[in-house]
């Protein structure tokens, strides 16, 4: 059947956090005797295999977490190139977890124009993997699992909750995801979300 809707995560698939995680592997480290290339190489070691790398370097190191600054995370610089090409064709949506006010900041960002629906964990009170942010998605896009993809970075709340609801799935190995090792199988794997638009030239998404 053909796809009808294309959602998204949005860090790390849509917004670029690198920045946001230098600055915390600085704060983190600071007034420690761990240093800040020391955690770092840590972090891209444990994201092999870790879904969530950098409380992992906290916990081996015996360090405390630090504050996420997202006023750091800003867009790739594909990404509104990518989703005005695939919104002539596919209606877009947001499947993420994230703090309240996601809409006004894809709308900050200048893409917020480009989606149908917006789906946060923060409004909806559930977080991927539950299958039920998804399911939200599904029903209130009136959509079908098999007429939906997702895209995201992470197999374990985006490609393998996405798949088991029968969704194509499309994970782009941007951020963490780069060190990743492929331990599941979703139905297209990319290196940057700009290799999307290759997908919809050639209509693989409508397969």
């Amino acid at each position: 059947m053909s796809i009808k809707w294309i959602f998204f995560d949005i860090g790390s698939t849509l917004v670029d956090e690198s920045e946001c995680y230098e600055v915390r592997y600085k704060e983190t480290t600071q007034d420690t005797n761990v240093s800040y290339q020391e955690f770092k190489d840590k972090v891209i070691e444990l994201a092999a295999t870790s879904d969530n790398p950098y409380k992992e370097a906290v916990k081996h190191f015996g360090l405390q977490k630090t504050k996420w600054y997202k006023k750091l995370e800003k867009p790739y610089p594909f990404t509104e190139s990518v989703l005005a090409e695939l919104s002539k064709k596919y209606k877009l949506g947001i499947i993420a977890n994230q703090s309240a006010g996601s809409e006004q900041r894809l709308a900050d960002w200048g893409i917020g124009k480009y989606f149908d629906l917006v789906i946060a964990s923060a409004e909806e009170g559930v977080e991927k993997p539950d299958p039920r942010i998804f399911q939200i998605a599904l029903e209130r896009a009136n959509c079908l699992p098999e007429n939906a993809v997702m895209v995201g970075d992470r197999l374990d709340n985006d490609i393998i909750p996405a798949n088991k609801l029968g969704m194509k799935t499309i994970w782009v190995k941007q951020g963490f995801a780069e060190y990743k090792l492929d331990s599941v199988s979703p139905d297209y794997i990319i290196k940057t979300l700009e290799e999307i638009k290759s997908f919809y030239k050639l209509k693989i998404l409508s397969q």
